[in-house]
């Protein structure tokens, strides 16, 4: 598939006005400035400022009022994010009941804020990490979701379905965006490496707990990891599906999905901004 922008229904596929971000996240104001080509913008390479740039996004949602979290945890770009949620809802457009899981969700919540917020669609949300699952939870509360997101946690870091999901669960897809990293001295190289080439030493930018950027093996084995266990539970989700950032991987899942007797194997491709990534999705 060709390389593309962002996906045609996405609201911010044609730019900030960042007049109107203001007024959703008044904070914002402070870290707004002429560019060079005296228009508005931020500086991309401020956590700070990035962090307030996607609040406003998000508040653009008229469900969400509150998301609040640590500098600790990873600041999702909203755009990208939205995105995946678009990209799913082409890929179940035949379903008319969707629940989904999210894999992973992290501190902020991010998927199935949006997932509500744009189809009103319900999550079961799940992290290993309980202090995120508890900023989470608050996230919900303040937005008043409790209805549409449940959050669980997983208990054992090996697993990825196996302790999460029960008997009677039934989803229209997994989802899941994968740690990048095989260990923690890696994902830290990374991080010295973008904010190198960003020209300071903006650490928080691309700042994450553990759980966030790295497991054991990496990207690869997490993928692998999560085909296998979705073999085991084939028939509580239509679809599984997850972003995966290293191409070369795509084609070893594929591989392992035929023999572990998917039906249905496709590669949905983004291209973001700099930012070349894609979605797998199997079935069987």
């Amino acid at each position: 598939m060709k390389d593309k922008g962002l996906h045609p229904e996405n609201r911010f596929n044609k730019g900030y006005d960042f007049n109107d971000l203001i007024s959703k996240n008044p904070i914002l104001k402070e870290f707004v400035l002429e560019n060079k080509f005296k228009n508005l913008s931020i500086d991309f390479s401020d956590p700070k400022a990035v962090k307030e740039l996607n609040k406003a996004l998000l508040f653009t949602f008229d469900k969400i009022k509150v998301w609040d979290f640590s500098d600790e945890n990873l600041c999702p770009p909203i755009p990208g994010r939205l995105d995946y949620i678009l990209h799913l809802s082409d890929l179940l457009s035949s379903e008319k009941e969707i629940k989904i899981l999210d894999i992973g969700t992290g501190a902020t919540c991010i998927y199935p804020l949006l997932g509500v917020s744009q189809f009103n669609w319900s999550f079961v949300a799940t992290d290993i990490d309980l202090d995120s699952l508890d900023t989470a939870q608050d996230i919900i509360d303040d937005n008043h979701l409790d209805e549409k997101i449940e959050l669980r946690q997983q208990l054992n870091e090996q697993q990825i379905l196996k302790g999460i999901l029960k008997d009677e669960d039934v989803f229209s897809a997994v989802m899941c965006n994968p740690p990048f990293y095989k260990s923690a001295e890696e994902a830290q190289g990374a991080n010295r490496r973008k904010t190198k080439n960003l020209g300071n030493n903006a650490v928080r930018n691309f700042s994450g707990n553990n759980n966030e950027l790295w497991f054991p093996g990496g990207e690869k084995a997490f993928l692998h990891n999560y085909l296998y266990e979705s073999s085991l539970f084939s028939k509580q989700s239509i679809w599984f599906t997850s972003l995966v950032s290293k191409k070369e991987n795509v084609e070893s899942l594929q591989t392992s999905s035929k023999k572990l007797g998917a039906k249905e194997f496709k590669v949905i491709d983004m291209n973001q901004g700099n930012k070349v990534t894609r979605i797998v999705c199997w079935r069987f």
